[in-house]
C-alpha cells in the first residue's frame, strides 16, 4: 500500500512564482547557479544552491547558508505557509525532439517507511558523499526544500481524476527561461487521491535517488531523538510528485572519455568492427537499441555501432541496456574503464545539452571519444526496479524538470 499525504506547503504568493522558482540543485554547476540567480534575491537557488553566496572555498558554510537564506523567504514574505494541509496537481508543458510533451502528476508527501520497505522502489544507487551532503541539507533546513520525481503504472481512475481537477484556473501558470510551462492547481480532494494510491503496489523513483535516500536518513535521524516517535510524526514524511508513466520522457545519458587507451582512432574503429557492425552515418542518435554513436572529431566524423542482436539476452532487464553493453562490451575490454562511478577518464552528458555538445566536447580537446545512447525506455526502467536490480549511473535523463520553490514540506 502505498501512502501519500497532504501537507501545509511553504509556496510563493503568485505574483512572486517567476521571481522564486528556480531549476533544480543538481543540473546546474556553481558558477551556472551564480549566473541565474544574478539581481534576482528571491531565487530559490539562494535556498538550494547556498554555495552561489559563499566563496568557493567555503563548503563547511553551506548548510547553516542554506538554513539562513530559507528563513528569510519566510520572513520576506516570498514564501508563505499553506492555512491547511493541501495536495496540488502539478502540470508541465514543453516541446521535446520537436514534439509536444505534457506531464501532470501529484504533489504531495510520501512515508519513508514504503522507500524502506521497497514499496517505493529504486532503479540507481546513491553515492555515499553526496547522500551525506542531502541528508545534512535537509536537517540543518528543517525541510524538503525540492521534490523527488516518482513515476507510477498508469491507472485510469487516478489520472480521469486528475484531468477533472486541472479543468479550472491553475493558481499558479507562468513559462520559465527555457520555454517549459509550468501549472499548479490546488486539489479539491485529497482524501480521494490518499485512497486511490493506497490502491497501488508501488511507485518508482525516476529523478531524485539522493534525495529520496536523503529525506528518509534525515527521517530516522529525528526519530532517534524523540522518545515518543510513533512513525506519524511529520519528519517520517517527503515531498513528492507523482506522475503516470506513459506521460514521462527519458532522454539519453551520452558518455564521452578522455583518451583511447593508447589506440589510434583508427584502431579503436578496428576494435569496435570486431564486436559490432560499423557504419558512417550522418545522424549521431541511434535510432535503435543496441546502436552506440561513436565521434572522434570532425576528420572522421559519426560512425554507429550496433551489436548482433543474437548476443544480447533481453531476458536480463540489465544485460540488456545499451549502457551495460557499452561498459561491457566497449569502455571495460578496450578503453580500459573498470568503474564508471570511479574513473577520472569518463564524463557524463544530459540528453537535453544533445549530441552536438558531444562534438564540442572532443573538437575542443576535452575529450577523445564520446558516445551517443539511445534512451532507457519506461518499461526498462519499471523492469529493473520490480526485478530489484540497479542500473548503471547515468542511465537516465527525465525532461521536462520540475521547477524548485514552487513548494516546500517542513518536518514540523
Amino acid at each position: 500500500m502505498l501512502r501519500v499525504k497532504p501537507f501545509a506547503a511553504l509556496r510563493p504568493p503568485a505574483n512572486l512564482v517567476e521571481q522564486v522558482a528556480s531549476v533544480p540543485y543538481d543540473v546546474v554547476s556553481r558558477d551556472e547557479a551564480i549566473e541565474l540567480a544574478k539581481g534576482n534575491d528571491k531565487s530559490f537557488l539562494h535556498v538550494v544552491r547556498p554555495d552561489i553566496d559563499l566563496p568557493a572555498s567555503d563548503k563547511e558554510g553551506i548548510y547553516a547558508k542554506g538554513a539562513e537564506n530559507l528563513n528569510h523567504f519566510v520572513a520576506s514574505n516570498w514564501l508563505q505557509r499553506d492555512a491547511e494541509p493541501r495536495m496540488y496537481l502539478y502540470r508541465l508543458d514543453t516541446t521535446l525532439l520537436g514534439e509536444p510533451v505534457s506531464q501532470t502528476g501529484l504533489v504531495c508527501c510520501c512515508h519513508s517507511d514504503d522507500y524502506n520497505s521497497g514499496i517505493i522502489k529504486k532503479h540507481e544507487n546513491t553515492r555515499p558523499d553526496k547522500e551525506n551532503e542531502r541528508t545534512r541539507m535537509v536537517l540543518d533546513l528543517n525541510a524538503n526544500a525540492e521534490p523527488v520525481f516518482f513515476l507510477y503504472k498508469d491507472t485510469p481512475s487516478i489520472n480521469d481524476r486528475i484531468a477533472a481537477d486541472t479543468a479550472g484556473d491553475p493558481e499558479y501558470d507562468f513559462t520559465a527561461p527555457d520555454g517549459v510551462r509550468h501549472r499548479l492547481y490546488p486539489a479539491p480532494d485529497a482524501s480521494a487521491y490518499e485512497t486511490a494510491f493506497a490502491k497501488l503496489p508501488a511507485a518508482y523513483v525516476a529523478d531524485g535517488h539522493h534525495r529520496t535516500a536523503s529525506a528518509a536518513r534525515a527521517g530516522a535521524e529525528l526519530s532517534k531523538s524523540n522518545p515518543s516517535h510513533s512513525g506519524n510524526e511529520e519528519y517520517n514524511w517527503f515531498l513528492t510528485v507523482l506522475f503516470p508513466a506513459s506521460e514521462l520522457t527519458i532522454l539519453p545519458y551520452h558518455r564521452t572519455v578522455s583518451d583511447l587507451n593508447g589506440l589510434a582512432p583508427e584502431a579503436f574503429l578496428e576494435k569496435l568492427a570486431e564486436i559490432g557492425t560499423v557504419t558512417e552515418t550522418t545522424d549521431p542518435q541511434p535510432a535503435s537499441p543496441a546502436s552506440i554513436g561513436v565521434y572522434l572529431g570532425s576528420a572522421i566524423g559519426w560512425r554507429t555501432c550496433t551489436f548482433p542482436q543474437g548476443s544480447i539476452d533481453r531476458t536480463d532487464p540489465i544485460a540488456s541496456l545499451d549502457y551495460v553493453l557499452l561498459t561491457e562490451r566497449i569502455l571495460d575490454p578496450i578503453l580500459g574503464i573498470k568503474d564508471i562511478r570511479t574513473d577520472k577518464r569518463i564524463d557524463f552528458v544530459g540528453g537535453i545539452r544533445g549530441t552536438g555538445e558531444l562534438e564540442k566536447r572532443v573538437d575542443s580537446g576535452n575529450a577523445t571519444v564520446s558516445f551517443a545512447l539511445h534512451p532507457t525506455t519506461i518499461e526498462q526502467l519499471i523492469a529493473v526496479a520490480d526485478a530489484d536490480q540497479i542500473m548503471p549511473p547515468k542511465s537516465t535523463w527525465f525532461e521536462p524538470k520540475l521547477r524548485s520553490g514552487l513548494f516546500v514540506h517542513t518536518l514540523d
